[in-house]
């Protein structure tokens, strides 16, 4: 049976991997803490990586993730995602392991798009998180690669899933307490990766010989904010409330905002009507495939779906 080694195996994706290779491969965790679904004598601790068992295949996944707070030292990302990259990389090249596979994001090339994003795109990443992902991914293909290793570099955009909503809080609260949709006018679209397709693209890649190389991750079709509004009223069961407010009027009021400090600025504005397109085109490729599993509405709807449980606890 193959072997797997989940790094962060007690994060959202680890534990989301875990259903999805636990009955087909034998795993091992590799963590700071031994709070998810493996059991506790095969989850091993940072300090001594000769500890390990041999396995057949490494899934990085522990990492420092984006904080939203921007309270966060631009040291505390590199020292997690650079370093810890670059200690289970070095153990990778020595040990018998054949597979790597390296969660890295689409935040390491670009945090706002112009177009479409596709691999080809030059790296400009504006915050720590992303440099840090772009330093981890520059070590490792600084690494010469032995020819009987195969190494993924995977970006996807943002991640959700039944347990973890993403960015998705903001809008879902608005939606939730009733509170039209003012900003209706802006057609803009996003691209998600639902956690089901995630899982699906990181099975694939441990069954079948794919080559080694860098892979943006995301669901077949973006989504625009207008649609995710409607999106979450359907969870809720509740009808939509989009206002089509007329652009120069919320312009003038973001400029009020920004002079008064108010909660919705330039820059908030930005961030909640900006378009940020990722191609999956590389991935379904490499792996012969049209479509992924599941579309991006239908994964949406499981994770608001479930968000509407927690909200009911």
């Amino acid at each position: 049976m193959t072997k797997i080694l989940l790094t962060g195996s007690s994060g959202f994706v680890g534990s989301n991997l875990f259903d999805a290779l636990h009955q087909d491969f034998e795993l091992f965790g590799l963590d700071i803490t031994k709070n998810g679904k493996l059991p506790e004598n095969r989850v091993y601790g940072w300090d001594v990586l000769s500890d390990l068992p041999a396995v057949d295949v490494i899934v990085h996944l522990a990492g420092k993730a984006h904080d939203t707070t921007n309270t966060a030292e631009e040291k505390e990302y590199f020292e997690v995602n650079l370093n810890l990259t670059q200690k289970i990389f070095d153990y990778f090249l020595q040990s018998k392991a054949k597979k790597f596979i390296f969660f890295s994001t689409v935040k390491a090339v670009a945090d706002s798009v112009e177009g479409i994003l596709n691999e080809e795109t030059t790296p400009n990443p504006k915050t720590a998180y992303g440099k840090s992902k772009l330093a981890a991914e520059q070590y490792i293909n600084r690494q010469p690669i032995p020819d009987d290793k195969l190494v993924y570099i995977l970006r996807p955009c943002m991640i959700h899933g039944p347990g973890n909503k993403g960015n998705l809080n903001l809008l879902y609260s608005i939606v939730k307490k009733g509170i039209p949709w003012p900003l209706g006018a802006f057609q803009n679209l996003r691209s998600f990766t639902s956690v089901e397709n995630l899982s699906y693209i990181v099975v694939k890649l441990i069954k079948e010989q794919i080559a080694s190389g860098v892979y943006q991750i995301g669901d077949d079709e973006p989504i625009s904010t207008n649609e995710l509004i409607n999106l979450i009223a359907k969870a809720l069961d509740r009808k939509p409330k989009v206002w089509s407010m007329p652009k120069w009027i919320i312009l003038s009021l973001t400029k009020i905002g920004d002079i008064l400090k108010l909660p919705l600025n330039s820059e908030r504005l930005k961030k909640l009507t900006e378009s940020y397109i990722v191609s999956n085109q590389k991935i379904k490729q490499a792996l012969q495939i049209k479509n992924l599993p599941i579309s991006a509405k239908d994964g949406l709807l499981l994770t608001l779906r479930s968000f509407s449980k927690d909200f009911q606890k």
